[in-house]
């Protein structure tokens, strides 16, 4: 399996919340919210909802067989709306990781929200990916401090995308 790294890089209040600020809690429950409410709106084809969830630049990312770009697809209306139902949803800060796969369990897809003053500012879309969330580094007086290259503990790994019985390529998305 081919590994590769996604590096995201936070400012410093972002960061600050990712390392243990005294709002952590409530503003990743806040920001999953944002996110579940997102999920909801497209369940119910609530497009005034969507556009105001999402930047209207909303920064979009794929990764995986093209003709899996599901969320744009919905999203821009090019084909029938995908039926997102996300199996499990966890926050890391402004990072929002939501997992899930179809009714036949044949594509699964993670999506990692970034969300900023309540509004969904970008998404990273995996399709039949395994993922992993890694956390590096941390803040030293609103900088990143020296990255550790000797341990970077993993946060959270994709459960469902072996659903298909095939391979799959590994991704680790650092935060």
């Amino acid at each position: 399996m081919t590994c590769v790294m996604v590096i995201v890089h936070y400012t410093a209040v972002e960061t600050s919340i990712i390392d243990g600020g005294a709002n952590t809690q409530v503003e990743q429950t806040k920001n999953r919210d944002v996110v579940l409410k997102l999920y909801d709106a497209l369940r119910s084809r609530d497009v005034d909802s969507v556009h105001r969830t999402l930047t209207p630049d909303l920064d979009y990312w794929f990764h995986g067989p093209p003709p899996h770009q599901f969320l744009m697809r919905t999203l821009t209306g090019v084909s029938p709306p995908f039926e997102f139902s996300p199996l499990s949803v966890v926050s890391f800060g402004s990072t929002v990781i939501a997992e899930g796969c179809d009714a036949a369990s044949s594509v699964s897809w993670i999506h990692a929200w970034t969300v900023s003053h309540g509004v969904i500012t970008q998404v990273r879309e995996y399709s039949n990916t395994s993922l992993t969330v890694t956390r590096i580094g941390s803040v030293v007086s609103g900088r990143s401090a020296e990255i550790r290259a000797s341990h970077c503990p993993s946060v959270w790994e994709s459960k469902f995308s072996g659903r298909a019985g095939k391979s799959v390529p590994g991704l680790v998305l650092a935060i």
